[in-house]
């Protein structure tokens, strides 16, 4: 019996390996979900309003110390505190943010053409709280005597720094992935705050002074719908609508002792 030489075996195995692994097919590549295109039917949407309110008395703050930079003190002849919690009558609680939390089907939805709009005015942002599409312009207009800094700080986004001069161009930028609650500060003054709000679907509101807030156009079906207010958190309510229909929801916030 002939025997190969070590040599000539752990060659020929090489070899066959080789052959193995070069026929063998690589993995595809991951790809991207395909983008949704069903649209809601007009004809069977539905929608949902209510009222946001807080019950107590609203949380009093300190007045803010603006003595350091004399273009915001000349801009605020009044003392200001910071509107982390604003009401109108009957309790009503502005600046809540109400929007479908889940029970959304895939749909397409249209991008709005006009920009959502943050605005420096009396070295404040107005209004605190914003909220906008994925991939909408955010808009960033200095109406102030001096130059902000603008430090949004997303967990989910792209986080930028940017100053913005007095009688500078606006800043336009948008957030190509949802989410909540952003914080927009600014380095040079340290009490500006805004929050921005980024969904990827039209289904959210801010209420006014009266507490109101709206969706609608919405498809049949049942949703977690949240409300969210800076100092005091966030609710949750389920609801079902059939086709047409339309319901009324109310939140109620307690004051924190």
């Amino acid at each position: 019996m002939r025997i190969q030489p070590v040599a000539a075996v752990a060659l020929s195995a090489t070899i066959a390996f080789a052959i193995i692994g070069c026929s063998k097919k690589e993995p595809d590549a991951p790809t991207e979900p395909p983008a949704p295109t069903a649209v809601v039917d007009p004809a069977t949407a539905v929608s949902i309003t209510g009222i946001v309110r807080l019950e107590g008395h609203p949380s009093q703050f300190r007045a803010i110390d603006m003595s350091a930079e004399p273009a915001c003190v000349q801009a605020n002849p009044s003392a200001v505190a910071p509107p982390i919690v604003v009401t109108g009558p009957g309790g009503a609680l502005a600046d809540v943010v109400v929007y479908v939390k889940s029970g959304l089907g895939r749909y397409h939805y249209d991008i709005p053409s006009t920009p959502a709009v943050l605005t420096q005015k009396g070295c404040m942002y107005v209004p605190r709280v914003l909220a906008a599409m994925t991939n909408q312009t955010v808009e960033i207009r200095n109406e102030d005597q001096t130059v902000h800094n603008v430090h949004p700080t997303p967990r989910e986004n792209h986080g930028w720094n940017k100053s913005e001069p007095a009688g500078g161009d606006p800043i336009q930028t948008t957030f190509s992935h949802s989410e909540l609650a952003i914080s927009i500060a600014c380095n040079i003054h340290p009490w500006m705050r805004a929050f921005l709000f980024v969904f990827d679907h039209p289904y959210f509101d801010i209420t006014p002074k009266t507490g109101a807030f709206e969706l609608k156009n919405l498809p049949p079906g049942t949703y977690t719908i949240e409300a969210w207010q800076e100092k005091y958190g966030t609710q949750d309510q389920t609801v079902t609508l059939a086709p047409k229909e339309s319901k009324t929801l109310s939140f109620t916030f307690k004051t924190v002792p």
